[in-house]
């Protein structure tokens, strides 16, 4: 049975988020939570929280057994961009693109 939880609008850009997920996919849950719990990343902490609310979904919704769960995808793709406009040199105004994520995460039971 697969479990999945999304967290959309996450203030993180997607490229430095995905560096996180591919560490965690294909990794048993709780090898998974030990990765997330000791990197110093932010988008570690922001991924835990996800991968703690697809374990609870498991486990209420389905009851499902934690040390049974593997994470089958971590996806990272890109949400909205915020637009901010900075003062430069001469009256010009440079962009600056803060770029959002939304988190999937999908959990499988072996």
């Amino acid at each position: 049975m697969e479990v999945q939880a999304i967290t959309k609008n996450v203030r993180i850009s997607p490229e430095k988020a995905r560096q996180v997920s591919r560490l965690i996919q294909g990794k048993p849950v709780t090898e998974a939570l030990a990765i997330t719990d000791l990197s110093p990343r932010k988008a570690a902490r922001l991924l835990g929280k996800t991968l703690r609310s697809a374990i609870a979904n498991a486990e209420n919704n389905h009851d499902l057994k934690r040390e049974a769960l593997e994470i089958k995808s971590a996806l990272v793709g890109p949400g909205p961009i915020i637009k901010r406009f900075r003062p430069r040199a001469r009256g010009s105004a440079g962009r600056i693109q803060k770029r959002t994520s939304h988190f999937t995460i999908i959990l499988t039971d072996n």
